[in-house]
């Protein structure tokens, strides 16, 4: 989506910059586990910079002027949870896609919280913010090393009865094999694979019993998926939701006119998500209304096997090494 563009003034001189409405903190890094420090130093200057991570010398500066929303991407946000009055002071709204799934003893989220303290967590921050800001996201779900589909709906059930009190939605994805994914989960254990056609659909037929069970069922949606779950009550999910949006800020127009298609989009194709509601700029499987993303790839610390946004452990610590919480870009 091409944004307003704004005239900055920073230490470097006066900068054009463009002005999003949403900014997505991040689906590069976990900002809210690593990087709240200087998360919170930029909103306060104002600005950030924003560096193609396939094109170091391509840099865009981007001002927070006109941005009426943040949406976070994070595995453990318990370090952004003492900014949040600043941050909802600043005028700004947010809510979290927070995803804890229950891989512990597979080695796929090595530098992770224990489990328990994770669900603690969850729980603070939904007490802290209300539950409609805190989105559940069991993601990627992956088989072989032990985990089957039996196992791994049995491992989702155990949560979804501890955190089903503090979210109204459960977001699911099957993993994507891509190259490097493929490659570094077979050097941790060389079954780990993508589910088949057939264990998709009992995942999901899975899902849906767990969530129906449920005191209060969960609103359940797939992220990036085409595999059609309609039938079953499974949406679509648009992780950058105008509907959600449009709650926290109901005097937004531009939020308002994203959620007019709501009817088309009970429908089960993505292709009837109008295009200028939907960000151009991610997968074609993606439902995401505009957002521009913040943060950079080879910054996260959790070091799951099966991330897209890291070379290596060794290639994140030298970048941290050269970072610090003032710098404009992360």
């Amino acid at each position: 989506m091409k944004w307003p563009e704004s005239i900055i003034d920073t230490p470097h001189g006066r900068q054009k910059a463009v002005a999003p409405l949403v900014i997505s903190a991040s689906r590069a890094t976990d900002i809210p586990a690593f990087h709240s420090a200087w998360f919170m130093n930029r909103l306060r200057a104002g600005y950030c910079v924003w560096e193609n991570p396939f094109n170091t010398t391509q840099r865009q500066w981007i001002t927070f002027e006109h941005c009426r929303a943040f949406v976070f991407w994070s595995k453990n946000p318990a370090p952004m949870m003492t900014h949040l009055p600043e941050i909802a002071a600043s005028g700004r709204e947010f809510y979290f896609q927070y995803t804890l799934n229950d891989y512990e003893g597979t080695g796929l989220e090595p530098n992770l919280p224990q489990l328990e303290r994770r669900v603690e967590t969850f729980r603070r921050l939904s007490e802290l913010v209300g539950k409609k800001r805190v989105i559940w996201r069991f993601d990627p779900i992956i088989l072989g090393g032990g985990l089957t589909v039996e196992n791994t709906l049995s491992r989702l059930h155990r949560l979804a009865e501890k955190l089903s009190p503090y979210t109204e939605k459960l977001v699911f994805s099957f993993v994507d094999w891509y190259r490097k994914t493929a490659r570094e989960l077979g050097r941790l254990a060389p079954d780990f694979r993508p589910p088949t056609l057939a264990e998709m659909q009992a995942l999901a037929q899975g899902i849906v019993k767990i969530s129906r069970a449920l005191p209060v069922p969960l609103k359940l949606a797939t992220c990036a998926e085409t595999l059609d779950l309609h039938s079953l009550g499974i949406e679509h999910n648009r992780c950058v939701d105008p509907e959600l949006l449009h709650r926290l800020c109901p005097d937004c127009a531009e939020f308002e006119r994203w959620t007019r298609r709501k009817e088309d989009r009970q429908l089960s194709l993505l292709s009837v998500i109008p295009a200028s509601t939907k960000d151009s700029g991610q997968r074609s499987g993606c439902g995401c209304a505009p957002s521009k993303d913040i943060g950079s790839y080879n910054t996260c610390r959790h070091f799951c096997a099966y991330c897209y946004a890291n070379n290596s452990p060794k290639s994140v610590l030298t970048k941290l090494a050269s970072m610090s919480a003032e710098d404009e870009k992360l």
